[in-house]
């Protein structure tokens, strides 16, 4: 059931609103369908990162991406009311829903310090300050999927917009017009592994140079399906979804700084964190995995760290299932010494 005109996210507040007890059978049916109802967010890997981080009251954490707060409020738990927990987020729409959700549920700032600002800032949150525990997962909230004004997806139509602080910087729009043919291979190879890179760039080219706009999510999804318009028919719907989703997520990638922000927070989290203090990093491509497992293995050589995770941590098949956009998901850990 979907109002005619109304986003999924705008339209799940509403039908939970009007009829909560249909509205949970409903999302109970498509979670058992082995999918993430619209508008909903759930967490991913929540018990492997509490066994982990092993939280006990009165200790200091640190939750570098606030999002939902799925994460967060897990962890203000296992304090206990003892303690504190600082976080951050750079998306001021969700940020500021996530901090009133938990304030409604006792989560003051007594204990619970939320900061608008870049997790590639980690030192500057609570100058001074060292932390028993650092969590960073570096996913996209569902919720800002879900929401096509935000641009993040090419299921619906809507702005191309991507920036996960809507007040700065340049839209994925934009972006593409600065860009030449080169540099933008360039960028879907690199925060991607796009394999038609080449022909999609040449055909977004084409598309500006015949006067066309690439300003929405849709205009973008057509420009890919033209570029792979040589592909055998019965192939073609699948190859364009999934190039469409690399596509977008190195977009999202460039216009947000995403390597580099990783790549300032890794050289910092040791200086925040206590001896023995715990980090655990959630990563959802390829190129952050290569960027964490790097850093955590150069900082066990340098003494930096006592304990890494020697392999990926992945979520189980039930959790998969359950939550489709777990499965990309790796987790790394590591020990201060």
């Amino acid at each position: 059931m979907r109002y005619k005109g109304t986003h999924p996210q705008k339209f799940s507040e509403k039908y939970k609103e009007l009829n909560p007890e249909k509205y949970q059978q409903d999302v109970e049916k498509i979670i058992q369908q082995g999918k993430t109802p619209a508008g909903m967010h759930i967490s991913i890997m929540v018990q492997e990162i509490l066994d982990f981080l092993n939280i006990q009251p009165g200790q200091i954490g640190y939750d570098a991406t606030l999002g939902y707060g799925g994460h967060t409020r897990r962890m203000l738990e296992c304090l206990k009311g003892e303690g504190h927990l600082y976080a951050t987020d750079v998306d001021p729409i969700e940020s500021e829903k996530t901090k009133a959700r938990l304030a409604a549920l006792g989560y003051g700032e007594d204990i619970l310090t939320i900061r608008r600002m870049n997790f590639a800032e980690l030192d500057k949150v609570a100058p001074g300050v060292k932390f028993d525990f650092v969590l960073a997962d570096l996913g996209v909230s569902s919720m800002q999927i879900d929401n096509p004004e935000r641009g993040f997806t090419f299921k619906q139509d809507g702005p191309l917009d991507l920036r996960l602080d809507p007040s700065s910087g340049v839209t994925a729009a934009q972006r593409l017009r600065e860009l030449d043919e080169e540099e933008l291979v360039g960028m879907l190879v690199e925060n991607a592994d796009e394999p038609y890179a080449q022909r999609i760039a040449k055909e977004i080219m084409q598309t500006f140079h015949r006067g066309e706009p690439i300003e929405t999510t849709r205009q973008l999804y057509d420009a890919i399906a033209r570029a792979l318009s040589f592909l055998p028919k019965g192939e073609q719907k699948e190859a364009v979804k999934k190039s469409c989703q690399r596509c977008f997520q190195a977009l999202r990638i460039d216009v947000n700084s995403e390597f580099e922000v990783l790549y300032a927070f890794l050289e910092k989290l040791p200086t925040v964190l206590k001896p023995g203090g715990r980090a655990a990093i959630l990563t959802f491509h390829s190129g952050e995995d290569r960027l964490v497992k790097k850093a955590f293995k150069q900082g066990m050589r340098d003494g930096t760290y006592r304990e890494v995770a020697r392999d990926v941590i992945r979520p189980s098949a039930e959790e998969c299932y359950q939550n489709p956009r777990a499965r990309s998901t790796k987790m790394r850990w590591a020990v201060k010494a």
